[in-house]
């Protein structure tokens, strides 16, 4: 992929401070930073950005790494926790309350949809985990990802799941009430939530052939997407990508190769098309094992990646 040279900061797209020089300021990670702590705390002027990546692994393991947008990346990785074996899942979030503290997301394990949950009841070390399964039919879902979008002018909470036939499905999860589908997207291979907006969700998706795409999804109905290219080559040895937002409008995005178990970490500026600016910062030093791999972060971090 030809990737532009251009500094994010001063391309004026909203990034950190320090993101592609890296940054004698930029926040050490803690060795094996406690999940029960919260997210990440977002970045500063004198801070880059950085993300959560998570992953469970084929045991059912769940693990992943803090991953820091210095050039090289840095990476500081989880200490793994026994979760459920899963194909798939989607960004997980946190939430707590006085005296606990939780992560949850969804998963697809076996033939079914799980509500999958880590939560710390008060000081002990170890989370107790608990999954709900919400229905089955879903192993020939290839993809799942959620918008969980609490913050804008029309709030909402969307399951997006993609079958093994190409179509787009997405759903109400408040009370699991459906909201309509749509074909042509076979050749997608893997994808994540980019934007929550009061109007539209917007996936980022790379295709087995090697193009980058976005999907903008309106909240309205009939569900009818609009597909724009950001690169057309380059980007199929990636099995797994996990966006977050890097500023109001960027997003930091770490591709995963299943097949050597490594990852790299991309800036991207605001999506607009193949206009888009996409940074590569290099190589992340940490190995990344797992089946799947996905976002951990906090409930009131509304996306604008496009």
């Amino acid at each position: 992929m030809k990737l532009k040279r251009t500094a994010l900061a001063v391309a004026g797209l909203g990034l950190a401070a320090g993101l592609i020089t890296g940054s004698a300021n930029a926040a050490t990670p803690k060795p094996g930073p406690a999940l029960k702590e919260g997210p990440r705390k977002a970045a500063t002027a004198a801070t880059p950005c950085g993300m959560y990546v998570g992953a469970i692994d084929a045991a059912g393991n769940s693990g992943g790494a803090d991953v820091v947008a210095t050039r090289p990346p840095t990476a500081d990785p989880f200490t793994p926790i026994k979760l459920v074996q899963a194909k798939e899942s989607t960004t997980w979030y946190y939430s707590a309350l006085t005296a606990e503290s939780w992560w949850y997301g969804k998963v697809i394990s076996g033939t079914g949809l799980y509500a999958a949950e880590m939560r710390w009841d008060g000081a002990e070390p170890e989370p107790v985990v608990t999954t709900r399964r919400i229905g089955g039919g879903w192993d020939r879902f290839t993809q799942i990802e959620e918008s969980d979008a609490a913050f804008v002018s029309k709030p909402h909470s969307y399951l997006y799941g993609l079958r093994d036939d190409g179509v787009l499905f997405r759903w109400d999860t408040n009370g699991f009430r459906s909201l309509g589908s749509y074909p042509g997207f076979a050749a997608v291979k893997t994808m994540a939530i980019i934007s929550e907006t009061g109007t539209y969700d917007t996936l980022l998706a790379t295709t087995r052939g090697g193009a980058l795409y976005t999907i903008r999804i309106p909240l309205t109905s009939p569900m009818k997407p609009i597909v724009k290219p950001v690169r057309t080559s380059t980007w199929q040895g990636f099995e797994s990508i996990v966006a977050y937002k890097c500023g109001k409008q960027g997003t930091l995005l770490t591709g995963v190769d299943h097949d050597t178990d490594s990852a790299y970490l991309y800036a991207i500026g605001h999506a607009t098309g193949t206009s888009t600016v996409i940074e590569g910062l290099g190589k992340i030093p940490a190995a990344f094992p797992g089946v799947t791999h996905h976002a951990m972060t906090g409930e009131a971090e509304d996306l604008f990646g496009e």
